[in-house]
């Protein structure tokens, strides 16, 4: 497992952008791959965006943030970004940071996933 910190929340407007950071010190971050997940209060976590270890060569986006959010990495700084252009009300949520050795966990099974971060809040206004 790795400690995780998420940092870049804030309340922005309708068509607004905001970075999202989740930062470790863990030397051996790009042996992981990272997701971004988001969840309300009363409604299930859901998947938002993932990257694969190491060159991050390899991206996968929930539909209703395509073309809207990007994620990349620097491994340089042990960082990975969620980049979100274009926010809209319904993006507002609290979003968490995941890693873990398995991209198909991240993606596939977020239950099995070992590694989360605490949380940073975004709130779109309208």
């Amino acid at each position: 497992q790795v400690q995780l910190v998420e940092s870049g929340g804030g309340l922005v407007q309708t068509g607004g952008s905001l970075r999202l950071s989740c930062a470790t010190s863990e030397r051996t971050f790009t042996d992981y791959a990272v997701g971004w997940f988001r969840q309300v209060p009363g409604k299930e976590r859901e998947f938002v965006a993932a990257i694969i270890r190491r060159s991050g060569g390899s991206t996968r986006y929930a539909d209703y943030v395509k073309g809207r959010f990007t994620i990349y990495r620097d491994n340089a700084k042990n960082t990975v970004y969620l980049q979100m252009n274009s926010l809209k009300p319904e993006d507002t949520a609290v979003y968490y940071c995941a890693a873990d050795i398995s991209f198909h966990n991240l993606v596939e099974d977020p239950g099995a996933v070992g590694s989360w971060g605490q949380g940073t809040q975004v709130t779109v206004s309208s």
